[in-house]
């Protein structure tokens, strides 16, 4: 029996992804304290064989490597990963106060990196493992308009990309995603982007490729990818048409 571990267990797009993985599967949902009950249900009705429920501060660093531990105890090894915890942040809040700027960074980035290190070096052992990180198009081309964020994505993006190569051969995958603007509680309010997609789409296409068996760049949608690499030394005024 698979286990399935999302971290952000709240989160739509990574509780799409866990009631496709949980046919037959475990489901552990790691999120901060509160009622996970419609989640845990959604799981169930998707044909989960056990569903487990943990609470995860995603900033509490010095807490994740005993979070792993204790969630495999408790279920046996994660064999998927999912990071889908993270914040938009306020970027006009972000470029007046430094400690905003700092919390949207170490969310968003540094927790994120954190994590990854520990289930790597965990499934690197085991010789087996999958594990996804959600950057974006945001970070392809940091910019003005959400540059705390952007750049907050662009690190993670460098960090996951380093790591999947140090994976290479080791028998674990690491599916990086890189949705355009997903159209979402996150976003309510917000005016889609060219090129939008639901959670749905991406939870789809990051399943599709973890069915795959193997890692590497997955621009959702796919149209991203040859527009960004084509806009990339691209005068600023297009860049700031580009989707976020």
């Amino acid at each position: 029996m698979s286990v399935v571990a999302v971290f952000g267990g709240r989160s739509e797009i990574g509780l799409a992804v866990a009631t496709r993985l949980a046919p037959g599967a475990t489901v552990v949902l790691a999120a901060r304290p509160g009622s996970l009950d419609a989640e845990v249900a959604a799981c169930q009705t998707a044909g989960a064989a056990r569903v487990e429920t943990v609470e995860f501060d995603a900033d509490d660093i010095a807490a994740q490597p005993g979070l792993v531990d204790a969630i495999e105890d408790r279920v046996g090894p994660i064999d998927v990963a999912v990071l889908a915890f993270g914040v938009l942040g306020n970027q006009s809040a972000a470029e007046r106060d430094a400690e905003a700027a700092a919390a949207l960074l170490h969310t968003d980035f540094i927790a994120q990196a954190a994590l990854l290190t520990v289930l790597a070096d965990r499934m690197r052992l085991r010789g087996s493992g999958t594990l996804v990180a959600f950057s974006s198009v945001a970070g392809a081309r940091v910019r003005r308009a959400n540059y705390v964020y952007g750049s907050a994505k662009a690190g993670l993006d460098g960090f996951a990309s380093g790591l999947a190569d140090a994976l290479h051969g080791s028998g674990v995958h690491l599916v990086i995603a890189r949705p355009g603007f997903v159209i979402g509680r996150m976003t309510e309010g917000m005016t889609p982007a060219p090129f939008s997609s639901t959670p749905d789409q991406v939870a789809d296409a990051v399943v599709a490729r973890i069915r795959r068996g193997k890692g590497a760049d997955l621009w959702i949608p796919w149209q991203l990818r040859p527009l960004f690499a084509a806009a990339r030394f691209a005068p600023r005024w297009l860049w700031r048409r580009m989707p976020r």
